[in-house]
C-alpha cells in the first residue's frame, strides 16, 4: 500500500534523497538548479511503500496560484501508482484553490492530462529538459 504524508522541515532528508537520485543522478540536473530558495516555504509530500520512501513532490504558492513541482519516483517503483498517489494527495489538499499549475516534462504530459490538466503555451527548456506548462481545468 502507498502512503503519502506531508513532510516538514526537519524530515526533508527522505525527500532530498529521492530528488537527488531522480533529478541529479538520472536526469543530470545540477544540484544548484534542483535545490532552491523555495524549499522551506513549500509543502513537501513523501510517498512510501512498506515504510520505504519511494516518491516525492512539492506544493508551492506563487503570485499566479499554486504550483506543483519536483515530482520524483525512484526508478524501481515507477508504474506502481506512486505518482498517481502523490498527485491525488496534492489535489485533495488543494481542492479549494482556484488556480493550480505545473511544468511537466514532455514525456509525462499525458499522465497529468488524465487528471484534468491542460497544456498551454509553447514547449520550453527547464533544467536542460523539455517541458510544457499545464493548468488544472476546473469543472465548477
Amino acid at each position: 500500500m502507498i502512503e503519502v504524508l506531508e513532510i516538514h522541515d526537519n524530515f526533508l532528508e527522505g525527500v532530498y534523497t529521492i530528488r537527488e537520485k531522480v533529478f541529479v543522478e538520472e536526469q543530470n540536473v545540477s544540484k544548484e538548479e534542483e535545490y532552491d530558495e523555495f524549499e522551506l516555504a513549500s509543502t513537501h509530500l513523501l510517498a512510501s511503500i512498506d515504510k520505504k520512501p519511494v516518491g516525492t513532490c512539492r506544493i508551492r504558492k506563487t503570485k499566479s496560484g499554486v504550483k506543483l513541482e519536483r515530482f520524483a519516483v525512484l526508478k524501481n517503483y515507477r508504474k506502481m501508482g506512486v505518482g498517481k498517489a502523490l498527485l491525488k494527495k496534492c489535489l485533495e489538499i488543494l481542492q479549494n484553490e482556484s488556480y493550480i499549475y505545473l511544468h511537466a516534462q514532455v514525456q509525462v504530459v499525458d499522465f497529468y492530462s488524465s487528471f484534468g490538466f491542460e497544456v498551454f503555451g509553447n514547449e520550453f527548456v527547464e533544467a536542460n529538459i523539455l517541458h510544457r506548462s499545464m493548468h488544472l481545468k476546473k469543472t465548477r
